[in-house]
């Protein structure tokens, strides 16, 4: 049996909506008996001491997590491999467009929403030239499917558009794309837990590890937390960190019965959630948190402890 994973990028604190999708996360990998890894997604807005936080966020809601931590930014020589490897087969090419050159294809007549059109595909060898003195280069997967199809455990069957999408940056830096895949695919992880908001994603990421030898994960993309607006939940809704919690009252322990009770969970502990975990009886409907006692009729914060 392989592994889940939790893995948060660190940019900030982390709210209650990170923090449950965590708890979810671990939920799913110990109830398979897989095994829960920490992975920090450093490669990109990074924030100093925001790691250290995070983690000890993490520690004090309950989750515990097999082997180190694991950090992108110390894995360089494993995305540098994979890109050769793709190279070497004649999987990848360079593009040159801004955001505004695909923003303009993707908008003509004909072409789906928001995928790369394929404008440098197929350039000439003295096209690349002339174009390397303008800008730096970003390299794309040459797909050669226009859709793939992914099994997710909450959404069954999804099929998503797979375009030529980036896998390294014009900054040199591995593409999110391309760093998750071959990261899962080291650390053994075959079951990926994360919001819902990435279930598009999945597609691209799923037929990339095909390419590179992997065999996908399964899925599970869980309800997002959103604010009473309907809008993802972020730190400016408030108190929705476990400092920001803690400044009125509510400890770590509180934070956690809140979330195990939005999911239908006993609050009592993680292992009292586990013992009951059943993915078919989890909410399908986002999670509404708001510190604003008026937007409920009881003149309570929805999703607070009554």
């Amino acid at each position: 049996m392989g592994s889940g994973r939790f893995a948060p990028s660190p940019s900030g604190e982390l709210h209650l909506g990170n923090l449950r999708t965590a708890i979810l996360a671990w939920l799913f990998a110990r109830s398979t008996s897989r095994g829960f890894l920490m992975r920090v997604e450093d490669l990109d807005r990074a924030r100093a001491g925001a790691e250290e936080l995070q983690l000890a966020d993490l520690a004090a809601i309950g989750l515990t997590w097999d082997g180190e931590v694991v950090r992108q930014s110390e894995r360089s020589g494993l995305y540098a491999e994979a890109l050769g490897s793709l190279r070497a087969r004649g999987l990848l090419y360079e593009c040159f467009c801004t955001r505004r050159d695909i923003s303009e294809a993707s908008s003509a007549p004909h072409a789906a929403p928001g995928t790369y059109p394929g404008t440098c595909r197929d350039l000439t060898d003295a096209e690349r030239a002339a174009k390397r003195g303008l800008r730096p280069a970003a390299w794309r997967l040459r797909t050669e499917a226009e859709t793939f199809t992914v099994t997710d455990v909450l959404h069954g069957q999804y099929t998503g558009v797979v375009d030529d999408f980036v896998v390294l940056r014009n900054d040199g830096v591995p593409a999110y794309n391309l760093a998750v895949v071959v990261d899962d695919a080291a650390q053994g992880i075959d079951q990926v837990v994360r919001g819902d908001d990435l279930l598009s994603s999945a597609p691209r990421q799923a037929y990339l590890a095909r390419m590179l030898g992997a065999e996908p994960p399964a899925y599970a993309h869980v309800p997002l937390a959103l604010n009473a607006a309907g809008k993802r939940l972020a730190k400016r809704d408030g108190s929705v960190t476990l400092g920001r919690l803690a400044s009125v009252g509510i400890d770590a322990a509180a934070a956690r019965a809140m979330i195990l009770a939005s999911l239908g969970l006993p609050g009592d502990s993680l292992s009292a959630a586990l013992a009951v975990f059943d993915p078919a009886l989890l909410p399908t409907q986002p999670w509404v948190f708001t510190t604003d006692p008026g937007a409920h009729a009881s003149g309570k914060p929805i999703g607070w402890p009554s």
